[in-house]
């Protein structure tokens, strides 16, 4: 896999400030969920905000927290897995850099090892505030555990 487009439309990216704002100084996360638009290019259609926050240093990602709407995403998409599917997790580091921490890494390899999820990658996107806006940054990890840096696309679409 080369470098991977993942576009991130302005509803998504409001929903990311709102769980910055709410949960502060505290890490919080969720899932990504996407539509394959092209060649190695994805676009976030839908994201979950897990109700628990972790602490000022640490996610621990709630695997019961998304299930169901990862389950009524399959269902509104019409359970077309190749154009609609999983992409990955996303959590903020409001107080660090956004690189992805030893902790971070071991969950994704988790996921992309687990013969139950049969993802052929996974992205990784952080997030954090920097002066009211979004800053983020997104990997791909593919089997074998390898970290691609993938390009973040701000994109101009409001609603899903």
């Amino acid at each position: 896999m080369s470098r991977a487009k993942i576009r991130v439309p302005v509803y998504i990216t409001e929903q990311i400030r709102e769980a910055l704002l709410k949960y502060g100084s505290r890490e919080c996360g969720g899932i990504l969920m996407g539509e394959h638009v092209g060649h190695e290019e994805f676009r976030v259609v839908d994201l979950t905000v897990q109700s628990q926050a972790g602490t000022i240093s640490r996610f621990v990602r709630a695997v019961a927290s998304f299930v169901t709407k990862l389950a009524a995403f399959f269902e509104r998409t019409e359970y077309r897995y190749q154009k609609y599917n999983y992409l990955g997790e996303w959590h903020s580091h409001p107080l660090f850099a956004l690189q992805p921490s030893r902790d971070d890494l071991l969950t994704m390899r988790d996921i992309i090892d687990d013969s139950e999820v049969g993802a052929n990658f996974v992205v990784l996107m952080l997030a954090k505030l920097s002066n009211g806006n979004v800053e983020s940054k997104a990997w791909t990890l593919i089997p074998g555990g390898v970290l691609i840096e993938a390009d973040v696309i701000p994109d101009g679409a409001t609603h899903e």
